[in-house]
């Protein structure tokens, strides 16, 4: 079931056509990758698609709702965690539910049943500025999935990570993903976090939709799949898209 899709996407700002009949879909339960060069539109389309600018023509819609220019729809994590200092993290997790007109008691209880699935518990009452750099990644995504309905736009979340960091945050998210049936859309420029995380892969380049490629190997989830002969063409063919 195709959970969000945007269909034929023009945007333009001033003379410069950003966007150029854009259409790309997401599927129940995947993880699809935006991959591409800086420049080529990807944060402009999540843009789109979250509803805070309004296509000069194309639709957005989640599940069967036209969703268009419509913002507080899909939630976007931008790559900065951005979580308030001054708020413990009970808060910065729950204030996407609070916005949306539930009391502090009901959106701290709300969103407390979740800490301890995203390896959080026991953080509720600290301040942003005593967690890791992967711990505060995670609040971030359950403030991320508290605000969607089960559609999250990650905007290249995991860039900032040191490498052994980052490699046990995509297990993690994987796991969480299915954990609570969530769907992702992904911005990266990374070919291997691409290759490693994601079901299919669109280039977007010069904002247009050049290329998708579908990952679908019986070894992905396997620790070691990285190093493999399949792992390499994959990206070997990634590479000649985006050349």
């Amino acid at each position: 079931m195709t959970v969000l899709s945007a269909n034929h996407i023009y945007k333009s700002f001033g003379e410069k056509q950003v966007l150029n009949d854009v259409s790309v879909c997401l599927n129940d339960g995947e993880l699809v990758s935006l991959l591409g060069v800086s420049g080529g539109g990807k944060t402009t389309l999540f843009n789109v698609l979250s509803g805070i600018y309004l296509p000069d023509s194309g639709e957005v819609y989640l599940k069967d709702e036209n969703v268009t220019g419509k913002p507080g729809k899909v939630s976007y994590m931008l790559q900065k965690d951005l979580l308030l200092p001054y708020k413990k993290v009970i808060d910065n997790v729950s204030l996407p539910l609070l916005i949306n007109g539930k009391s502090k008691k009901e959106a701290r209880e709300t969103a407390g049943a979740y800490f301890e699935i995203f390896g959080l518990d026991g953080t509720q009452e600290m301040y942003p500025d005593a967690l890791s750099g992967g711990m505060r990644q995670r609040a971030a995504l359950l403030r991320t999935y508290l605000a969607s309905e089960g559609v999250a736009l990650l905007d290249e979340p995991f860039s900032a990570l040191d490498t052994i960091t980052k490699s046990r945050m995509h297990k993690w998210y994987l796991e969480i993903m299915k954990e609570i049936n969530l769907s992702t859309l992904f911005i990266t420029h990374d070919i291997d976090e691409a290759i490693l995380l994601s079901d299919r892969i669109y280039i977007l380049n010069g904002g247009r939709i050049t290329q998708e490629t579908v990952i679908d190997s019986a070894e992905k989830r396997n620790p070691d799949f990285n190093l493999t002969g399949e792992f390499l063409e994959y990206k070997k063919k990634i590479k000649s898209f985006l050349e």
